[in-house]
């Protein structure tokens, strides 16, 4: 962690780059699995192929172990009106465009579960928002059920802002 992760992560995963995801605070199983992907190329990223490509499937356990231990700090949400309009995304979907609520797979506190779906409470919103964009463009494919896929092809800009503003401040 120190030697690699740190340098864009932060050595306690608190990334401070909104490029870059925190990973304090993480679901192990979930990072072990996003490593994987890396390596394997299922997920696309130059860099972390970089990075991914000499650990060991142990490596990646205790690199997720670790990271989900260390505690996030909390960020905050910037728009008020974003806000409001992410928080009725979150908790409740779009029901007209027939996308479920967030917390379905998310939990209401952004917590994620295990190895399925990643902790998103304090996250980057812009993170959030390239990660979003990357699924609904096809550019990102690693969820094996296309569940983000479906969901992020029926967001518009404005909905995914707003959805990831609302994010950034869940603790």
């Amino acid at each position: 962690v120190a030697k690699v992760c740190s340098a864009c992560h932060s050595t306690d995963g608190n990334s401070v780059t909104p490029a870059n995801p925190v990973l304090a605070g993480q679901n192990a199983e979930y990072t072990a699995k996003q490593l994987a992907n890396f390596k394997s190329g299922e997920r696309k990223n130059p860099v972390m192929l970089g990075m991914a490509s000499t650990l060991s499937p142990e490596d990646m356990k205790k690199l997720g172990e670790y990271f989900q231990q260390q505690k996030a700090k909390p960020r905050v949400a910037k728009d008020p009106e974003l806000v409001k309009v992410g928080q009725q995304i979150y908790r409740g979907g779009v029901m007209s465009k027939g996308i479920a609520a967030c917390t379905s797979c998310h939990g209401p506190n952004g917590a994620g579960i295990p190895a399925q779906y990643p902790r998103l409470a304090g996250q980057h919103a812009e993170y959030t928002e390239s990660q979003l964009r990357a699924f609904r463009s096809g550019e990102r494919a690693n969820d094996s059920s296309r569940m983000m896929r479906a969901v992020a092809e029926k967001l518009s800009d404005a909905e995914i802002k707003a959805v990831a503003d609302y994010i950034a401040g869940l603790r």
